[in-house]
């Protein structure tokens, strides 16, 4: 019995629809179970009547050997073999599973366009720095959902989650400073980015906020951490950018600009109540680095189990089947008179 089962198993493998293969004999069912014609007269006149007439008992002979009649049969049996659709199991791949649903949210701030990062041997803006390196992590994330929140004053969802990270960092590259306003919404950008990440089963929930200033519009940052622990959304925060001022013999002065010190502390909570991590980058190196990390932690989705796709082989015995039925059709007269 296990040898059948076997036997079958490699039909099946090779064939979508073996059962077609048991209509190879019908041709001789046919002829013996038929009942023969009353008398020799065609049922149908058509102009190349004679010609088939031909055909037909040249099939009759081809059971002893003889004329088309062979040519006829394996006609038919390539069509039953093409009916039976033969396939042939391609190489094996893996299909990347889905891992994990990451919102990245990016500080527009107008803090973002200070001119203090060094990008090869480049100095660009705070911004142009952060594209730079989120484009790097963007094409790791094979296998993962990720979508893109910027904020400033209001927090918008620039790309919902999804696996076209091509669109995502169409996206991130059309960011501007300002885009969205000059303030720095760091609650808002946690409260829209957990709203989005509601759909997902929660241990695959994951955001990683990036801001170089201080939370100066509402609501609360801590009060979105608490709601994102409610969530089951893990929180990763970078702090991003310089010390946000000169020091003289140890003591700090504000810049020119008047730019903002980075809220550490309140970032570093937002991460310890998540089950988060909090990071630190003052250059484009350090946040390359940050970004690596959160790929150890955050590790996308392994591959999926392997499977062989079916290749479609019927119009190799199909093209077969027509050809010797038109051999076959043709016969007769190329025989010698």
């Amino acid at each position: 019995m296990s040898a059948l089962t076997s036997l079958f198993a490699e039909w099946r493998d090779l064939l979508a629809w073996p059962w077609w293969l048991a209509a190879l004999p019908l041709p001789l069912l046919a002829r013996w179970l038929l009942p023969p014609a009353r008398d020799g007269s065609a049922a149908l006149k058509v102009p190349f009547g004679a010609r088939l007439d031909a055909v037909a008992a040249a099939g009759g002979r081809g059971l002893r050997g003889g004329g088309a009649g062979w040519l006829l049969w394996l006609a038919w049996a390539l069509l039953c073999v093409a009916a039976a659709r033969p396939q042939q199991l391609g190489e094996p791949i893996r299909p990347p599973q889905v891992g994990r649903g990451m919102m990245l949210a990016l500080d527009l701030s107008g803090s973002m366009s200070e001119q203090d990062m060094t990008l090869g041997r480049r100095t660009v803006d705070r911004l142009t720095a952060a594209k730079a390196v989120l484009a790097d992590f963007l094409d790791r994330r094979v296998g993962d959902r990720v979508g893109l929140v910027v904020f400033g004053s209001r927090a918008y969802v620039l790309a919902p989650l999804t696996l076209d990270r091509d669109t995502v960092r169409d996206q991130l590259g059309n960011s501007e400073v300002g885009l969205a306003g000059q303030e720095t919404a760091i609650g808002e950008a946690i409260g829209l980015s957990v709203r989005r990440l509601r759909q997902l089963p929660e241990h695959e929930r994951v955001l990683i906020l990036l801001t170089d200033g201080v939370n100066n519009a509402p609501p609360d940052p801590m009060r979105g951490a608490q709601i994102a622990h409610d969530e089951g959304v893990r929180i990763h925060t970078i702090a991003f950018g310089g010390d946000g001022g000169m020091t003289l013999f140890g003591v700090r002065l504000p810049t020119p600009g008047g730019a903002a010190e980075v809220d550490e502390p309140t970032l570093r909570r937002i991460a310890e109540q998540t089950g988060g991590r909090f990071f630190r980058a003052r250059d484009t190196s350090e946040l390359a680095g940050i970004y690596a990390e959160i790929d150890r932690l955050e590790p996308v989705a392994r591959e999926g189990k392997a499977v062989r796709p079916r290749i479609e082989r019927y119009p190799v015995p199909l093209g077969g089947a027509l050809a010797l039925a038109l051999l076959a059709f043709l016969w007769p007269r190329r025989r010698p008179a």
